[in-house]
């Protein structure tokens, strides 16, 4: 579990990356500049940790670009102690930048073996999602709902309604729609009924599956 100065001088990279890449929000890239993605993947990727790329996680899933990561966490607007709901542990990359953005996190994996992986690893790197939970992302957490926001990692073909009802009033819901190619969509809550729709061009995710695997 090593994170050297040569890996510290890599991330410095990523971030003017992402910056020349239209990424503004300072505490993103902040949190993007501590977190030692190389750890989050295969060690036979660790020499790739840093380019702006996507990579084969197991399972199936990938760990998202780190662009898409930003871009994601940038929409959601985190403040400090903010209770947010993520749908697709996947790796914990993205789980890392919400907890050190100052979020409390409630993420959840359908995918038991990553599910596994991640309940391991953040313990390591001292990343305290308040709950890491094995189960449909569809169904979200009702037991812990209102949520100040929501994160989709995977592509989904439609918004799933108990998410909708698990978002506060004034809460932000970001979600990649679609099939083949998703449009990365904002919700925002305006009041019991009624949502503001918000999108961001196309992005590439790998598909949001129901039930546990």
């Amino acid at each position: 579990m090593k994170d050297t100065a040569k890996h510290q001088g890599l991330r410095n990279q990523l971030v003017s990356t992402l910056e020349q890449k239209g990424i503004t929000d300072k505490t993103v890239l902040e949190a993007i500049k501590k977190i030692p993605r190389h750890l989050f993947l295969n060690s036979s990727f660790e020499d790739y940790a840093y380019q702006d790329k996507a990579f084969p996680i197991g399972a199936g899933q990938t760990i998202s670009q780190p662009y898409t990561v930003a871009f994601q966490s940038q929409l959601l607007e985190v403040k400090k102690d903010h209770k947010i709901l993520e749908i697709g542990t996947g790796s914990g990359y993205q789980t890392a930048v919400l907890f050190m953005l100052g979020a409390k996190v409630y993420t959840v994996e359908r995918q038991n073996e990553l599910f596994k992986q991640t309940s391991v690893l953040f313990p390591k790197l001292n990343i305290r999602p308040k709950h890491v939970s094995f189960g449909d992302g569809y169904k979200g957490l009702p037991n812990f709902a209102p949520f100040d926001s929501i994160i989709v990692t995977a592509g989904a073909p439609f918004i799933p309604q108990p998410l909708m009802a698990q978002l506060k009033i004034g809460g932000r819901l970001v979600i990649p729609l679609g099939e083949d190619v998703q449009i990365m969509t904002l919700l925002i809550r305006k009041n019991e009924t009624q949502f503001e729709k918000h999108e961001f061009g196309e992005f590439r995710f790998v598909p949001l599956l129901e039930d546990k695997n």
